[in-house]
């Protein structure tokens, strides 16, 4: 569930860079490699957890899939706040040097 939470979010944030004309400006693929990371960590992990469980990785408990999914809601949530926190301090627009410099 987190894999595929992670996916869904790297292909989303990659749609809307790849269509946006202001790419650069905020740092759109930035997100979308954070996301496509994640991806690729928790496919690396489904590999290996299919190897030590076999079959039974495809019958997972209903509180193991919640759980996965609360994991996978928080590593997107986790992305995003990442991503905010690196549009706020590049100020593409200049609204934070603008705030700070009238409050002077």
């Amino acid at each position: 569930m987190t894999l595929l939470i992670t996916v869904f979010a790297a292909v989303v944030s990659t749609i809307v860079w790849y269509r946006r004309d202001d790419r650069k400006e905020y740092n759109r693929g930035f997100l979308a490699l954070m996301f496509w990371g994640a991806s690729l960590m928790w496919t690396v992990d489904a590999i290996f957890e299919y190897a030590e469980l076999g079959a039974e990785y495809f019958a997972p408990a209903p509180a193991d899939m919640i759980n996965d999914a609360y994991l996978g809601i928080s590593v997107v949530a986790l992305g995003l706040i990442i991503w905010t926190v690196s549009v706020l301090i590049k100020d593409p627009k200049g609204v934070i040097k603008g705030a700070l410099a009238r409050g002077r």
